[in-house]
């Protein structure tokens, strides 16, 4: 069966494995990487899926400023599941989890760059991310935004930028 909680540190080493599994090395060269280097994701919005203690998704939520006007945001990302239930609704799952929480948390806006037709389920589109834009290659038709409050992201115009608290430099020391 199939449990939903809050990551904890236990977590992380599977987490990372799971996400090399799941992206390869060339997750570390994505814009959405570089939002999130040197960041901690925002609290309560680092979510896991175990099966029988062995950990089978992860979603994590970022703060971003949604460009030039800083309209408060997050980024989701990235959601991975590992290969053998990538059909089995965990991906799914944690997003209604994720979603739940943010606005439960009160954030007004969630971005993400992904596949179209599997976010827009979610409520996930690209009409409020028209005058957005990425730190660096992305393909625009990618990103994609759902406002938690209507209108959170009315004008949203420029490069979104990460806001969240910076990893403290004896935890970044210890990862290196």
């Amino acid at each position: 069966m199939i449990a939903y909680a809050d990551e904890t540190a236990r977590d992380v080493p599977a987490r990372e494995a799971l996400l090399d599994s799941a992206f390869g090395p060339a997750r570390f060269m994505k814009s959405s990487e570089r939002i999130r280097e040197g960041r901690l994701p925002a609290d309560g919005l680092s979510l896991v899926a175990h099966d029988d203690g062995r950990l089978v998704g992860t979603v994590r939520l970022w703060h971003v400023a949604a460009g030039r006007a800083g309209a408060d945001a997050l980024l989701l990302g990235p959601l991975a599941v590992a290969e053998d239930l990538r059909s089995a609704g965990v991906g799914g799952a944690l997003m209604r989890l994720a979603i739940a929480r943010a606005s439960e948390l009160g954030h007004r806006a969630v971005l993400l760059v992904g596949d179209e037709p599997y976010y827009r389920r979610f409520g996930f589109s690209t009409l409020r991310t028209q005058g957005l834009a990425m730190p660096g290659p992305f393909e625009r038709h990618r990103l994609l935004a759902l406002e938690l409050v209507p209108g959170a992201l009315l004008g949203a115009e420029g490069v979104i930028r990460p806001t969240g608290e910076r990893v403290p430099a004896e935890a970044a020391l210890l990862a290196a």
